[in-house]
């Protein structure tokens, strides 16, 4: 983590670490099996794939920006938001990142950038309206948390193998109907092949994807614990929690689907009302188990322990 004020978490650290290391395990796995035997395509895919990597970690403050139609806003005109962010700053001693407001009234918030010196951090206009400065800080304080957690960079890459998977499922699929049976219609180990692509792609994907879940729900609850720690108010995060949840269930359906392909990003996922999810799934812990930990920390803090 960053050498800031924000509390350190070895939870965060040991998880982060056991996750990486089973991506890795299976990535490895994964691509020395198709190298074998799809050398061909396996190269080409590799190669995209890492090309996606890179672009996504060069650039995903611009194209997060751009997706979620946010701009940049200058302190004279937006001085509440920056004198927000100017607190948080001096509190946790963390450069100040780029300040955004993107106009729409789905309330949420989200920190984008593959370090400090590259955060943006962008609230939604809807998030303003609804929330008072002391929530504003806690939400604030936590998405600042992931920048100082590297939470970018660090789900950036974990989510490497799930881009891998998908392109060699695609080139795979491409040389069996193609490159394969196209030449060797008769010669059954060309589609046990391209079965065993196919099998191990989506093998790979399912591993990948579930790691990379985890991992994000446990970087929700650790960025609430910096966060909380930080201001040393978890009632208003807690707070905001609720309220921002609440207020979500009662944006139209039809609104949220824009939204939804960046709830990874956000500080709450925009789920519209009677939407269920297998917590196995979710890129967020559920509300009740976010607000019993800031609940947690607010008995710990009023005990000074």
């Amino acid at each position: 983590m960053a050498r800031t004020r924000y509390a350190s978490d070895r939870g965060l650290t040991s998880r982060m670490l056991v996750t990486m290391f089973l991506l890795g395990l299976v990535y490895v796995v994964f691509v020395g099996a198709f190298f074998v035997f799809v050398p061909n395509w396996a190269g080409v895919a590799l190669v995209v794939a890492v090309l996606f990597l890179l672009a996504q970690y060069f650039f995903s403050d611009r194209m997060t920006l751009f997706a979620m139609h946010g701009r940049v806003v200058s302190p004279q005109e937006a001085p509440e938001l920056h004198g927000v962010i100017d607190r948080i700053c001096a509190m946790s001693d963390a450069p100040k990142p780029r300040v955004a407001i993107a106009d729409t009234d789905v309330p949420n918030a989200f920190a984008t950038g593959r370090n400090q010196k590259k955060a943006v951090v962008c609230v939604t206009t809807g998030l303003l309206r609804r929330l008072d400065p002391v929530e504003l800080e806690g939400v604030l304080a936590h998405e600042m948390a992931h920048v100082a957690h590297r939470d970018v960079a660090v789900m950036t890459i974990a989510s490497f193998l799930g881009i891998l998977a998908g392109l060699i499922t695609r080139f795979g699929l491409q040389w069996g109907l193609w490159g394969g049976f196209g030449r060797r219609s008769n010669d059954q180990n060309t589609g046990l092949i391209l079965l065993a692509v196919v099998a191990a792609s989506a093998l790979a994907y399912a591993v990948s994807f579930l790691l990379t879940r985890a991992l994000s729900r446990y970087r929700e609850l650790s960025a609430d614990r910096a966060a909380a720690l930080l201001t040393g108010r978890p009632s208003a995060l807690a707070s905001a929690l609720t309220k921002v949840s609440g207020e979500i269930a009662r944006i139209p359906t039809n609104d949220l689907r824009s939204s939804q392909a960046f709830n990874a990003f956000f500080f709450t996922p925009a789920l519209g009302r009677g939407f269920s999810v297998s917590s196995l799934f979710s890129t967020h812990p559920s509300l009740d188990r976010r607000l019993a930990q800031l609940s947690k920390i607010s008995d710990q803090l009023s005990r000074g322990v």
